[in-house]
């Protein structure tokens, strides 16, 4: 028997150096690539989890998952949107599962959390979703395919200032991101000569805006700068229509989050009329996004993409174009290093991995909620093209 098996061992290896394979290749490209995703499939931020998970499968549905030889396996945890959990999952599928990524991310401080866990396993980390701009710095291994905040603000504040606004009131959340924002808007707007009335903040969890509004209202703004995730926002924009906030005159500009699109069709006519600044909406006139939404509804039929879901889109092209260009071996820096060289078309437009920052270059698209059949729809109407993180043009 031992005799057998020496034989067939042998033959084996004779016959693989014959083709120029040698064994531990094969014994590679046999172990599959694992992509540990965490997000928060429940709580108050599922909305952001649903969007980029259901993206990463339409991804891997259209482009298959095998890349390079490797068997692609995705690793869905659910962090429910709080810090220690993600902590927890990450040091699990790193040690315990032996994933080859980490990906997802909804929040700050759940990035912020998992970064170090990223560096000292030199673990590639592909942020999706959080978009404070120093997250990139808290780990050489972190590469982002969503976008900034103050990329993604440096828009409206230009905007805003080119459209004979002079004066504004800020309302962000009372927490890093807000502040960022606010920071961003008060950057391009005061150096334009604009004049900031009052800077509000407001708490994260469950806000009555009605009292900020009415001071908004009684302050006398050309336009309310506004920054909050889309949940609150989405309550904000019905409020601002009930205290007729537009009838006296005062425009409601902010970040695109205000009027995302998972949730635009429930603020109903409130949002007619807002100007917003992003890197994507589901309008984005391009034959690739008309794909893209029709691959993610196939996926997820009871919503639409919006921001967050082309992250997750892109932030897959990211580690599958990166393992090819190792030849399937995707270790650690090199991962990282291979998706620094990167650029492509997304269904957002032309996107390039600044190897600096490890951020995209991408377009900032203005927009105007309008009705468009039977759904409010982010509709673009101008563009600021090849804007880094900093929210500067490349």
């Amino acid at each position: 028997m031992k005799k057998r098996h020496f034989l067939r061992t042998a033959l084996s290896v004779l016959a693989l150096a014959a083709t120029g394979v040698h064994a531990p290749e094969v014994l590679a490209a046999d172990k599959p690539f694992k992509v540990g995703l965490i997000v928060p499939m429940t709580g108050a931020f599922a909305s952001t989890g649903r969007q980029v998970s259901s993206a990463v499968q339409a991804f891997i549905k259209e482009h298959g998952d095998t890349v390079a030889g490797r068997k692609v396996q995705v690793i869905l945890k659910d962090d429910g949107g709080i810090a220690a959990n993600s902590r927890k999952l990450a040091q699990e599928l790193i040690v315990n599962d032996k994933v080859d990524v980490i990906a997802g991310f909804g929040l700050t401080p759940i990035t912020l959390a998992v970064a170090p866990i990223a560096t000292e396993s030199k673990t590639p980390m592909v942020l999706m979703a959080a978009q404070t701009q120093a997250n990139t710095e808290a780990s050489p291994f972190m590469v982002r395919s969503s976008g900034t905040i103050t990329q993604v603000t440096s828009g409206i504040a230009q905007w805003a200032v080119d459209n004979g606004i002079k004066t504004a009131v800020t309302l962000v959340p009372d927490y890093a991101p807000g502040y960022e924002s606010e920071e961003a808007f008060k950057k391009y707007f005061l150096a334009s000569g604009g004049k900031i009335l009052d800077e509000i903040r407001v708490p994260m969890r469950n806000p009555d805006f009605a009292p900020f509004l009415q001071r908004v209202r009684d302050v006398k703004p050309d336009a309310l700068f506004v920054m909050l995730p889309s949940g609150p926002g989405a309550a904000l924009l019905k409020q601002y229509g009930q205290r007729g906030l537009a009838e006296a005159g005062i425009k409601l500009i902010g970040h695109g989050a205000i009027t995302d699109d998972d949730n635009l069709n429930e603020a109903g006519d409130a949002a007619l009329g807002v100007i917003t600044s992003d890197y994507y909406a589901t309008a984005h006139d391009s034959e690739l996004n008309r794909k893209f939404i029709d691959l993610y509804k196939s996926v997820d039929s009871t919503s639409r993409p919006n921001f967050f879901g082309v992250a997750g889109y892109d932030g897959m092209r990211l580690i599958y174009e990166a393992l090819k260009a190792t030849d399937g071996k995707g270790e650690g820096m090199a991962l990282v290093d291979a998706m620094k060289t990167l650029s492509f078309e997304s269904p957002r437009g032309p996107v390039k991995v600044d190897p600096e920052s490890r951020d995209f270059v991408q377009n900032i698209y203005m927009r105007k909620v309008e009705k468009v059949g039977d759904e409010y729809q982010n509709v673009e109407f101008d563009v600021i093209e090849n804007v880094n993180a900093s929210g500067e043009k490349k």
